[in-house]
């Protein structure tokens, strides 16, 4: 896709947008399942499910998924899309790129054994190797779009209000 392609496929999508502002709050959703006699959750994802457990420093045992991954995976998967969004709409070709993010959770705080370490991730890197033909200035451009325009970062910099109810 080049970028006057792209720009066709969204046209429609910004007009209607901008005419009716509702419209443009799309709700997300995710649905676990909690395994009886386990501990562990299935998440139904576009792709199939998953089966999400404890970590190996939590007790696992490494055969299922780790939700903090998971979470990396999204913040991957959303900058990945975005930064080949931007880079089509900029005119900027990536032969071959990668981004990964690395987070830092303490186990103490999870495992309850220490009341003033945190629970969660508490900081997060994202590294972005790209192959470009590209200036320095344009890719720091690139990048910077790709961090103002991505959902999960900017999610994770504005963390959202948060509602844990029974259903």
């Amino acid at each position: 896709m080049d970028a006057a392609e792209l720009r066709a496929l969204q046209a429609p999508l910004k007009q209607k947008y901008r005419e009716d502002a509702a419209a443009a709050r799309i709700v997300s959703r995710a649905v676990g399942e909690i395994v009886q006699g386990g501990i562990a959750c299935v998440v139904r994802g576009h792709d199939g499910e998953v089966t999400a457990g404890l970590h190996e420093a939590a007790g696992g045992d490494g055969s299922q998924a780790c939700s903090g991954d998971m979470l990396l995976e999204a913040l991957v998967a959303c900058a990945g899309v975005t930064l080949s969004a931007v880079a089509t709409a900029m005119g900027v070709i990536v032969k071959r790129g990668s981004i990964t993010a690395e987070g830092v959770w303490d186990a103490r705080g999870t495992l309850a054994i220490d009341r003033a370490a945190p629970v969660g991730v508490t900081d997060i890197s994202l590294r972005f190797d790209l192959d470009t033909d590209a200036d320095e200035a344009t890719v720091a451009r690139l990048i910077q779009s790709t961090e103002r325009y991505c959902v999960i970062l900017q999610t994770l910099r504005n963390p959202p209000r948060i509602e844990a109810i029974r259903g």
